[in-house]
């Protein structure tokens, strides 16, 4: 079952894993992943979202926003490509489908309805349901 999430708090609170502050010399991904974490999830845009998913932050929590997203407009993009939220969520692990598989049932409703994908997309839906 697909936990509700009070969409008013960050994933630090919600996790109840605060991190400390980047070092003064991290890249802008990870200083960006620090201060996204203590974002209300409730704010956090498609592209927020593409770039933690993309670095397996927040997963549990993220994944299921992410699919309510997907379900109204599969091929929604951040800031990388039309389709990048749904390649980002494609490409986790397995194992990541395997602890939530009524997510992966989910997504794969969303991904059995589309045609006419990018090569590279169509090659990670075409994984993803080879799982």
């Amino acid at each position: 079952m697909t936990r509700l999430v009070e969409r008013d708090c960050s994933l630090e609170a919600l996790e109840r894993d605060p991190w400390p502050a980047p070092p003064t010399d991290a890249s802008r991904l990870v200083a960006m992943v620090h201060a996204l974490r203590s974002r209300p999830i409730g704010e956090l845009t498609v592209e927020d979202m593409r770039l933690l998913i993309g670095q397996d932050v927040g997963l549990a929590l993220l994944l299921p926003l992410a699919l309510e997203v997907l379900r109204d407009d599969p091929m929604t993009e951040g800031d990388m490509y039309e389709g990048d939220l749904l390649s980002a969520v494609l490409t986790r692990s397995p194992a990541v489908w395997k602890e939530r598989p009524e997510l992966g049932q989910k997504l794969g409703v969303i991904v059995s309805e589309l045609s006419d994908l990018p090569p590279s997309l169509n090659q990670e839906v075409a994984r993803f349901l080879a799982r």
